[in-house]
Formats: structure tokens, sequence, C-alpha cells
């Protein structure tokens, strides 16, 4: 049964900062993910905050410095169609084309597709677990064919979105506004592990929403793209997947940056990998090295190994599609 709550529908962004300073604050977007969360007993609110009517906050326009700026209630569905996210930022373009349904990629948002709480079935269940300020994951001796390899700890969720990824190896910045101001945030740094704080996905503070994400200019020379691996070719959460951005210069990569999805509590960026390629042509043997570096350092549980192969192979076939 759904919570009792109030519900407020802001009238400008200076409003609904207002009405979420304060316990028990929810902001509402599309409203996908938080509905569910309140109906399941994820999550509480005392009241809920309708962002709905900012159409401020709406839309994809250029920026002054040659990139694009996307408002946070921008739909997923109108990033995957938007021709200069598909011609630039194509690894943008392909995340939110693989995002969940039809219907929901039309209702859900870029800012909620980021802020999204995991779906780790014990999270969403009846189980007191580290994420809800209990002392166990039941994912660690329970059912994890779906759980991390990356990153647990505390915590083995992964983390859901499509999007994120996408960002960080777009090396994207979001605005956050709260009460107390606005600041900048990169995508990279917005995300929290487990063993940083196993109660929360990211650095938003109590009243605090996200308004907007800023794509520097596309360097020259850079490609970008995003493959997930799913059970089913559509309403499915990834259980692996990579953000890949690759500049090439005179054959060379002259930098890289490369993200998983669906195998850690954040998206995962391969530094080693990266730092390996720059520099190099790539070749079959060191895609093949890179691949295998990859995985270094994956702890996976008893029912999920199958996904270090995976993430193996995604590396390797991304690198040589990028070319």
């Amino acid at each position: 049964m759904l919570q009792t709550f109030a519900y407020v529908r802001a009238g400008s962004l200076n409003d609904a900062v207002k009405q979420l300073d304060g316990p028990g604050a929810r902001v509402h977007a599309g409203g996908t993910d938080l509905l569910g969360c309140l109906r399941d007993d994820v999550m509480s609110a005392e009241k809920v905050v309708s962002i709905s009517r900012l159409d401020d906050l709406r839309g994809i326009t250029p920026a002054a410095d040659g990139g694009l700026r996307i408002g946070a209630l921008t739909t997923i569905a109108d990033l995957a169609a938007h021709p200069g996210i598909a011609e630039k930022y194509a690894a943008l373009a392909q995340a939110a084309a693989v995002v969940a349904s039809p219907q929901l990629r039309n209702q859900g948002t870029i800012g909620g597709n980021l802020c999204q709480r995991p779906r780790c079935w014990y999270f969403r269940g009846d189980y007191h677990c580290t994420r809800k300020g209990g002392d166990m994951c039941y994912a660690i001796g329970g059912e994890n064919q779906y759980h991390a390899i990356f990153g647990g700890g505390a915590c083995w969720i992964v983390h859901p979105s499509d999007t994120a990824p996408a960002l960080v190896a777009l090396d994207a910045k979001l605005r956050l506004i709260s009460a107390k101001g606005a600041r900048m945030v990169p995508a990279e740094k917005f995300f929290v592990l487990p063993d940083e704080n196993a109660q929360k996905e990211n650095v938003l503070a109590p009243g605090e929403l996200v308004t907007e994400i800023l794509l520097p200019p596309m360097p020259a020379g850079m490609k970008s793209a995003y493959r997930k691996v799913r059970a089913r070719g559509s309403w499915d959460f990834a259980m692996a997947g990579m953000a890949l951005t690759l500049t090439m210069k005179a054959d060379k990569v002259a930098d890289a940056r490369i993200v998983l999805s669906g195998v850690a509590p954040i998206p995962w960026r391969l530094q080693a990998v990266e730092k390996l390629i720059i520099g190099q042509k790539l070749d079959a043997k060191l895609m093949t090295k890179a691949a295998d570096l990859a995985v270094v350092g994956a702890k996976p549980l008893e029912q999920n190994a199958y996904k270090v192969a995976m993430v193996r192979g995604i590396v390797a076939e991304g690198l040589e599609k990028l070319l």
C-alpha cells in the first residue's frame, strides 16, 4: 500500500528548493522509481515535491563553451532521439536508447535515471540489509547472479543506470542545487561506493536535486559508444555493459575513457586499461591485453563469475568496433 504523504507541485526552482528543505521531503520528476520505492517501503516520505512544471529544467541546448546543456527533466526518449547527441555524443544516445521500455523512456527523466535506487531484490524486498541500515548484505550468501564483481565490500549492488557510465565516459558535470546554494560535481564524483557510505548511492545532500547535466565540447577525433548485455532484448537491466570514448591521432590512442555498467555499485572506470592503451596503436594483441587487464581485481560471488568473461569480451569487442 502506498504511504500517506503531502503532495506539493512547485511553481519555480526556488519554490522547489524551499519545499525540499526539511526532513521527509522527496523530489518527484518522472516518478518511475520514486513511487515504486514508496509503495514497497524502500524509503519513506512525509512530503513529495513535484518539479514537473519547471520547464527551465527541460530540454537540450548549446552551452557557451561549445558543449551541450541537458535539463534534468529531459526524458530518456528525448535524449535517445536528439540528433546532436547522436552525432557528437553517441555513447549517451545509445545508452538512452536501451533504458528499460519505450513507455518508461517516455516518462523517465535523465535526472531520475542517475538518481534511481538499486534494483537488488534484497534491498527492494523485506530484508533489513546493509543499505537499509542493517548489518548484513544478503547477496553475499544468497542469490547473487546479477550482483557486483567490483567495488562490493559492505554491499554488492550494481548501479542500475545506463546513462550514468556514458556521462562519466564523456566527462560530464552535474549541477546540483539546494537551499544552501548551487555546486558543480563531475559525473565521476557523483556516485558513492558502499565502503564510503553503504546507505547512499550518490553525493546528494538532503533537499538537494540535480538541475542540469553539462557535456563538454567533443575533442577532434573522439568517438564514443555504449554496449549493453542483458538477458532479454528489452526491459532488462545490464548484466554487464561498457561506455567507451576514444580519441585517435595518427593511428594511436590519444585519449580514452572506459566505464563499465552492471558490474559495480557505481559506474566502474577502467583507468588501468586506459593507461595501457593511451599512446599506443590498437592492434589485436593490445586489445587482448586490455581485455585481460579489465578484469584484474574482480571478485565474483558464487553465482556471477560469468560476468568476468563477459567484461573481457565487451572490452575487446568495444575497442575493435570503435576503431
